[in-house]
């Protein structure tokens, strides 16, 4: 089972939701919320810092260890050193336990060695995958075939217009 989290937020308030699912599937197996108050503010090159504990909150609902992987908005490191992003920042809170899936859309710069670029459907804008304790390209492959004719697979975008209440 995987999980593709996604979180969006207010003035004073996030909503986070989950959404489980396995790679083959359609629509979301079960969709997950909760609203994370007293967010922290944006601080330019610390987003994990906003947006881990909110995660954090949505997976004290779920039993981490059914999960094949966690599906996180972001990247995994932010460099080709390996400094952490949201998913290194994550993978670490979580004991290091449960491997950890980043899908960005957008490009860090000097990231070629930790990410790739992936194209689905007809888009000409990749999205970009960088994985921890789970193999590359195998994450690509299944990316590549998720449901949708579009850039982003329908359970992704699914998850991102459920955190707007669209």
């Amino acid at each position: 089972m995987l999980l593709a989290i996604d979180v969006y937020y207010n003035e004073q308030s996030a909503k986070v939701v989950g959404a489980l699912f396995s790679w083959e599937d359609k629509e979301p197996q079960k969709i997950i919320t909760c609203t994370y108050p007293n967010v922290l503010p944006y601080e330019s090159g610390m987003f994990y810092k906003r947006e881990l504990p909110c995660i954090l909150e949505l997976l004290k609902k779920v039993k981490l260890n059914k999960l094949t992987a966690i599906i996180v908005d972001g990247h995994c490191f932010v460099n080709n050193d390996k400094k952490n992003g949201l998913g290194g920042y994550l993978w670490e809170s979580l004991g290091k336990k449960v491997p950890i899936i980043g899908i960005a859309k957008r490009s860090f710069n000097n990231t070629e060695k930790v990410s790739r670029e992936v194209y689905r459907g007809e888009s000409t804008n990749p999205l970009y995958v960088s994985v921890i304790d789970f193999d590359l390209d195998e994450a690509i492959a299944n990316i590549k075939e998720m449901h949708g004719e579009y850039r982003m697979p329908t359970i992704l975008k699914q998850v991102d217009s459920e955190t707007r209440g669209i």
